[in-house]
């Protein structure tokens, strides 16, 4: 996918890690119609992409993302019919859905505002970081609609807890860069200049493991959110066996043995 040429979002891939950028730097990063489908669109492509291994979310112009467009999307939600609206709420459900299924462990990169739906594109991640700066608000009810939008309510209280994702979803406030860290929603603060440098090193460590099995472990950190604990044991047993079929865990035992770092292929 690295010839890959959004429209609607900056797209980079090198050393088998994709960087996407909204690119409306102008009004903070906001989301269209069309921007949402292009991102599940390349979300939902990414399982099938041998050339990358890690996805990072990153800023654009000191902003991650501001949300939906005011104009381009809330404004025409006013005029819809229930039929429409539905579409457009079940497709950001569905760019959701496909971070999830991707396959690929997504780090965003926050800086400046992620709000809305950018505090969603983060929840969604699996990895974040960010800087003293970052303000990250689920703002759904200060527009006058619920909290419970793109599975806020079931991702956000497994993330930081029941009683804080109520009140960040109620009131719609901002959490603090501090908060977050405390809370467990950031894995980690830098300074805005060293942030994507801090980000492309976890991708690259992420990226130089057992690939194959980071695909693993994602899928089954996500499935095992429904499942009772002895479902999650066999079920953790069998990608377990599976990924001791693998090369590079024989990989890693030849390394070991011969006391030399595993170089790991994802296969």
């Amino acid at each position: 996918m690295a010839s890959l040429n959004p429209v609607h979002f900056l797209w980079e891939v090198k050393n088998r890690i994709a960087v996407i950028r909204l690119d409306r730097p102008e009004r903070k990063n906001p989301l269209t119609f069309e921007s949402y489908a292009e991102l599940r669109d390349t979300f939902r492509a990414l399982p099938y992409a041998d050339d990358v291994d890690v996805v990072v979310l990153a800023p654009n112009g000191g902003n991650f993302c501001s949300g939906g467009d005011v104009h381009e999307i809330i404004g025409p939600l006013v005029g819809m019919e229930m039929k429409e609206l539905l579409a457009f709420t079940r497709m950001t459900g569905d760019l959701v859905k496909a971070m999830l299924n991707c396959t690929k462990p997504i780090i965003a990169a926050v800086d400046g505002v992620a709000v809305g739906a950018g505090a969603i594109l983060a929840m969604a991640s699996d990895l974040r970081v960010a800087t003293p700066e970052a303000k990250c608000a689920f703002l759904f009810t200060r527009v006058g609609l619920a909290g419970c939008d793109m599975g806020a309510c079931a991702m956000l209280p497994r993330i930081i807890g029941q009683g804080r994702a109520a009140e960040l979803l109620y009131t719609g406030r901002s959490m603090s860069a501090q908060e977050g860290l405390d809370w467990g929603f950031w894995n980690a603060i830098h300074p805005a200049e060293s942030l994507e440098a801090e980000a492309r090193t976890l991708a690259g460590r992420i990226a130089s493991g057992p690939t194959f099995a980071h695909g693993m472990t994602k899928t089954q950190l996500n499935h095992e959110w429904n499942m009772g604990l002895e479902q999650a044991i066999e079920a953790e047993a069998q990608a377990q066996a599976i990924c001791m079929q693998t090369r590079d865990f024989e990989r890693a035992y030849r390394a070991f043995v011969q006391k030399e770092k595993p170089a790991f292929e994802g296969n």
